[in-house]
């Protein structure tokens, strides 16, 4: 599939509505994986409320993917 591309970990990524300028806002989300056994691989937005997250292959095994470690900053209240 598209995700079996994904070679390494988002990095304080920070997801903007299409047609955005301007520094981010409060609910704009910043994901960030780049620290030890991060793993999420790439983040498409949907909606306000709505993302696909890929996340990277275990390390030892690639045909699975069994843990998921990330954060996700800027968040409001009602998001």
């Amino acid at each position: 599939g598209c995700d079996d591309i994904i070679a390494g970990n988002v990095s304080k990524y920070t997801v903007l509505p299409a047609g955005y300028c301007g520094q981010p806002k409060k609910g704009h989300l910043i994901f960030d994986a780049c620290f030890e056994s991060g793993n999420l691989g790439r983040v498409d937005h949907i909606t306000e409320f709505e993302y696909d997250l890929f996340i990277r292959p275990d390390t030892c095994n690639p045909r699975f993917r069994v843990w998921f470690n990330f954060t996700v900053e800027n968040v409001k209240e009602s998001q």
